[in-house]
């Protein structure tokens, strides 16, 4: 029994990640949830702010609110992202044995649901679940395009950086699934870039125009009464970013860059230790039947990383920004599986020592963090 796991060890694999999970969950909920739970008190009160479509939802539905609501309403969009990736995969590639590397190098990633757990109440994992729905969803009309941009106003509305975080990833999406399959015509071409050009404006505004108006004594007063409990004064101390501008950012940012480059070689080998999967995107990307998909496919990936690059500049939780640019990738590998293929690519091996050696290292790293490594 034990030869038969040591040669073909992806069941364990599996079973050691779930576990891993559990014990994230359990480590995260005894943590306070200091800017995921001041997310949910925030509205439009005082008119149009950013980063509060999240909170503006949750008073349509209660008025005070329980810190507990924090993981109850994160944990359930976990849930929602795990069973569409489980659902997407199984649509792209299916459940075999020859199939479980793959799975696990995915849904076992530390990039990926592990991340997301760890990161419970942030608004990253919208990106990736809207992501999901449309690579889920068909794409032979309008109504995907529409339903695209609708997702990335809900996006931006979430958290304007959305708009180089996950945006990208849609837009890539909508490409690879409606225009370079269905074709394209003046009037999906037109409304593409009416609807890029209304999210583009819906960012500008956020980012601009979305100050909060009026003091921050006021609008912390008006936070407490939104609290159940008000006491917890300590889970408002980032209201400064209701306030802060970009130019602020940006100078913290550069301003903890000496120190937080240091993580850089750390995340340069979790990407390492994803080689197999790598290998595997590469060989997909090879194998498409047409030369201009190969090149546009390219480009995307460019495109979409050159945006999280733009991110590392302005904002510093590097260890996220670095996990959702892997899950991008793991999206659009997806994405890029749909096209014509003029032959299949190999699958990464299930019996083979080094893949073998990746895997239980992917496995067994718990997380990335969210600034800094761990």
């Amino acid at each position: 029994m034990f030869a038969d796991i040591q040669k073909n060890p992806w069941r364990l694999f599996l079973a050691i990640n779930i576990a891993v999970i559990v014990g994230v969950f359990i480590h995260k909920i005894l943590l306070p949830p200091y800017v995921p739970y001041i997310h949910l008190l925030v509205d439009y009160h005082f008119g149009f702010i950013k980063r509060a479509l999240i909170g503006a939802i949750v008073a349509l539905f209660t008025a005070k609110v329980p810190v507990w609501l924090v993981f109850a309403l994160s944990g359930t969009v976990w849930l929602v992202t795990l069973g569409l990736f489980v659902k997407l995969f199984q649509k792209t590639f299916g459940f075999t044995q020859q199939t479980l590397p793959l799975f696990v190098f995915l849904a076992g990633s530390p990039f990926f649901l592990k991340n997301f757990m760890h990161t419970l109440g942030h608004f990253d994992i919208y990106g990736c679940m809207l992501a999901l729905i449309l690579l889920l969803v068909p794409a032979r009309s309008l109504l995907f395009v529409a339903l695209a941009a609708l997702f990335s106003i809900i996006l931006v509305l979430i958290h304007h950086i959305h708009l180089l975080m996950y945006v990208p990833t849609l837009i890539t999406i909508v490409v690879t699934r409606h225009y370079l399959i269905y074709g394209c015509n003046r009037t999906n071409v037109a409304f593409g870039i009416v609807a890029f050009t209304a999210v583009s404006a819906l960012f500008f505004a956020a980012q601009f125009l979305g100050t909060m108006p009026i003091a921050e004594a006021d609008f912390l007063a008006y936070l407490k009464t939104r609290m159940a409990d008000p006491a917890r004064t300590d889970l408002l101390q980032f209201s400064y970013i209701w306030y802060q501008p970009l130019s602020k950012e940006m100078s913290d940012t550069w301003g903890r860059l000496p120190h937080n480059s240091l993580g850089i070689p750390v995340f340069a080998l979790l990407i390492w230790l994803h080689t197999p999967l790598w290998r595997y995107f590469a060989g997909l990307i090879r194998a498409l039947e047409h030369d201009m998909h190969r090149r546009l496919v390219i480009a995307a990936l460019i495109g979409v990383s050159l945006a999280y690059l733009v991110m590392f500049a302005m904002v510093f939780d590097y260890s996220r920004w670095m996990s959702s640019w892997a899950v991008c990738m793991f999206l659009l590998l997806h994405a890029v599986k749909m096209l014509p293929a003029k032959q299949e690519t190999q699958l990464i091996p299930a019996v083979d020592k080094k893949t073998n050696i990746f895997g239980l290292f992917v496995t067994l790293i718990p997380r990335v963090g969210i600034v800094r490594p761990f």
